[in-house]
């Protein structure tokens, strides 16, 4: 991947999408394509057969995709399988078809088994029951692992998986809601603090264990398995550490500077009890984490609050 090539970064407006092309602006690339779901709807086929047919991207991050936590993944079943589907399909057979260099597919760590054996190994895939909170998105996702795997051994053409782990940052969604753990915490505290509320209500029981990265370590693997890595089999990306979620919310309250209670509900689930990726194969590829928790959420914080103001 030279410094002129083009590249299609989907979902650019998104969590990962934008941490892709801001780390691919930093080190130097100035070719980069990017289309605005009003621009362009993954969903329909015909509408992204001639976006590839005339912008003729030669890589892609497909990054884009219907995404939520726990209520939005139980409540919108439906759509998020079909959307899912539809977008990875289109975005992944057109880059085929239209002869593209290489693509790849950023997929979730939901896909492996509920119970699986932890730490996460990319072998587990397949080899239980899902998480039934989030299954809908997990099957999507398989999906497209499986379609970059057929391509790849059919037509040899050069898709790519990488499955990241729980992922925070800049330009994350932050609706109460339909969020994930981390943004949802940071602006309940923020919220609570600015009121001078009493306690703040944690969904579930805090025992769960969660492994946590921020998005420019995500996109930084990602180009970093763009340029280097070539096989059919998909890879985590993460840290290989993981914290319970009591511990994680006591921590993004300290940084906030929240010092009232925190109250569990008990009556929300809890999700999957532990998800830590085993990230020995990246790291034998030579790629590492840069950012440490605490250190990140300081930033999101930060970012965050800048945009309110």
């Amino acid at each position: 991947m030279e410094l002129q090539s083009k590249i299609y970064v989907a979902g650019h407006r998104g969590l990962v999408g934008s941490a892709i092309v801001h780390r691919l602006r930093e080190q130097g690339y100035t070719n980069i394509i990017t289309r605005t779901s009003q621009e362009l709807d993954l969903r329909r086929q015909s509408d992204v057969e001639h976006f590839f047919a005339s912008e003729q991207p030669e890589y892609i991050f497909d990054a884009a995709a219907k995404v939520g936590g726990i209520y939005a993944n139980n409540t919108y079943r439906a759509d998020f399988l079909y959307e899912n589907l539809a977008i990875q399909n289109n975005v992944i057979y057109s880059a085929y078809r239209n002869g593209a260099k290489k693509l790849l597919f950023l997929g979730s760590s939901c896909i492996y088994p509920k119970f699986a054996p932890q730490p996460l190994r990319e072998d587990s895939l397949l080899t239980g029951l899902l998480e039934p909170t989030n299954e809908p998105y997990a099957i999507a996702k398989i999906a497209g692992i499986k379609l970059c795997e057929a391509l790849y051994d059919q037509y040899q053409f050069r898709a790519i998986s990488c499955m990241p782990t729980n992922l925070y940052g800049p330009n994350d969604n932050f609706d109460l809601q339909n969020s994930h753990v981390m943004p949802a915490l940071i602006r309940k505290f923020l919220e609570a603090k600015e009121q001078g509320a009493a306690s703040v209500t944690a969904w579930g029981t805090g025992a769960p264990l969660r492994e946590f990265l921020h998005s420019h370590d995500a996109a930084d693997a990602m180009i970093f398995l763009m340029k280097n890595y070539e096989g059919r089999d998909f890879l985590n990306i993460g840290t290989g550490k993981d914290i319970s979620i009591k511990a994680l919310t006591e921590l993004v309250a300290e940084i906030v500077g929240y010092t009232g209670r925190i109250e569990w509900d008990t009556s929300k689930p809890d999700g999957t009890p532990r998800k830590l990726m085993d990230v020995e194969r990246l790291h034998a590829l030579g790629w590492r984490h840069a950012i440490g928790l605490r250190e990140g959420i300081q930033q999101v914080v930060e970012w965050y609050m800048a945009q309110k103001s």
